[in-house]
């Protein structure tokens, strides 16, 4: 009976365990050595709505790619070599001329575009090179249940476009850079243990949160940088009049100005976001988290407050797992 309780035991493991490998593993390498040179060609090559994890390994090189995971191609977990040297790039922004003679905006200015759910990467560089040309997305996800680790996402205006009102994102040890609104989107978003560095005076953060949507951005335990000379960069300013972004023991450095926030004025549409946004800090650190001068819109908020912001009350059924694959 013990040798048969056994048996089963073992069995039992062995499938579990096999439910959380990738049932599929392809590798891309500029040299060769793996099945596709190609990231997009790799990703093609995923069955649609396959039965679980597909697992892309990309060798160190530069990829000079505009990528898009499509909502067929769900549960894709893309692992870099090294976030220093495995880099995917494009150079689009908007207002360039495409292929079919038409002006890109936005949001199709993307490097990489995640339209599918259950996306994680690691250990990569997304960059759009364009700066001063118009808005250059480098990152835009709009799928749940995404998570980046490890990473890093280079741009100057609109650097990453969370999108989708019903789209949960999770950035773990990344680093950010990009000059305006170069955060913004609807999407309900963690930013753990980030560095996020601004190179122009401008605004971080412009998220457009649903007023149905609890949370919007909330960044814990980041670190804000700024490139020398910058010296007058806002926390973030309304997209959207119920905008929602709360910074957690996050270190600021001086190039954050006093007053924090702006309010967007000179928006016709969408005028007063001030009355609707929720902008907050709860321990903020370093010369520009002096909370003293802050607009008065904004909120301090108390310890009993700042336990609410926790990853199962922000995201519920949903809990990160970046895979160590």
């Amino acid at each position: 009976m013990k040798k048969l309780f056994l048996i089963l035991f073992i069995s039992m493991t062995n499938f579990l365990l096999a439910k959380n490998e990738p049932y599929i593993t392809i590798t891309v390498a500029q040299d060769g050595s793996g099945q596709f040179t190609s990231i997009q060609k790799a990703i093609t090559s995923i069955r649609d709505l396959g039965p679980g994890e597909a697992l892309v390994k990309i060798k160190a090189g530069t990829y000079h790619e505009k990528i898009v995971i499509p909502s067929s191609k769900h549960k894709i977990t893309l692992q870099g070599e090294n976030k220093e040297n495995t880099i995917i790039t494009n150079d689009d922004y908007s207002g360039k001329i495409d292929a079919l003679n038409e002006k890109m905006t936005t949001f199709n200015s993307y490097t990489f575009l995640i339209m599918s759910d259950d996306i994680k990467i690691s250990d990569i560089t997304i960059q759009n090179s364009s700066c001063n040309q118009g808005q250059a997305v480098a990152l835009h996800v709009e799928g749940d249940r995404f998570s980046i680790k490890n990473s890093k996402i280079l741009g100057c205006q609109d650097t990453v476009y969370t999108g989708g009102n019903h789209s949960r994102q999770f950035y773990e040890n990344c680093y950010i850079e990009g000059t305006t609104d170069f955060l913004f989107g609807s999407a309900t978003v963690v930013f753990k243990n980030c560095t996020i560095k601004s190179l122009a005076n401008s605004y971080i953060t412009a998220a457009s949160t649903d007023q149905s949507k609890e949370f919007g951005y909330v960044f814990f335990d980041c670190k804000l940088i700024a490139k020398e000379g910058i010296n007058k960069v806002f926390l973030g300013r309304p997209w959207r009049p119920y905008a929602k972004t709360v910074f957690i023991n996050t270190e600021m450095g001086n190039h954050i100005v006093p007053e924090g926030w702006n309010p967007w004025k000179g928006d016709k549409m969408f005028p007063d976001k001030e009355k609707t946004t929720y902008y907050a800090e709860f321990g903020s650190k370093g010369e520009g988290g002096k909370t003293e001068n802050r607009v008065a819109w904004s909120h301090q908020l108390t310890k009993k407050e700042a336990k609410k912001y926790t990853l199962k009350n922000i995201f519920g059924d949903w809990k990160p797992n970046m895979s160590d694959k």
